[in-house]
């Protein structure tokens, strides 16, 4: 592996060590809110006043569950990045599953329709967006070569 390809997996478990503990926060964060807190927490770009309900105990319940897949998300990627920071290839594809995957439904269903602000949420975006180019640059490139 390359220099370049060495700064790129370190550069990429970073990124994903950043997004990990914002997620793993976050998902802790809505786990010990009401449900209007969580909602208002996560839908950041919305009048706090329009998402003051009083949910249903069903409507909570799959809030937790959301706030338990932001956390577990989280740790995972933290995890990941720790092996891909060590060069293991097969670390970039399940972090970047695991992360990645997570950031699009973000991406469509929260971020496109404008219910939450540039910060945090979109830049999160941004960072996961940037460990999986950095990190499948280097699996693509090594793919081929002898170990």
């Amino acid at each position: 592996m390359s220099n370049a390809q060495t700064i790129s997996l370190k550069a990429a478990a970073i990124l994903w060590v950043v997004w990990g503990l914002v997620h793993a926060f976050a998902g802790v964060m809505v786990l010990v809110s009401d449900a209007t807190g969580g909602f208002q927490a996560i839908a950041d770009a919305v009048a706090p006043e329009t998402l003051a309900l009083d949910y249903p105990a069903a409507v909570g319940g799959i809030l937790n569950q959301h706030a338990w897949n932001l956390g577990w998300f989280g740790v995972a990627t933290i995890i990941g990045a720790v092996f891909i920071w060590r060069g293991n290839l097969t670390a970039i594809w399940v972090t970047g599953m695991v992360g990645g995957l997570a950031d699009l439904g973000y991406l469509l269903f929260v971020d496109f329709p404008g219910y939450v602000n540039f910060f945090p949420g979109t830049v999160m975006t941004f960072i996961s967006g940037s460990a999986i180019v950095l990190s499948f640059w280097v699996w693509f490139a090594s793919r081929n070569k002898p170990a």
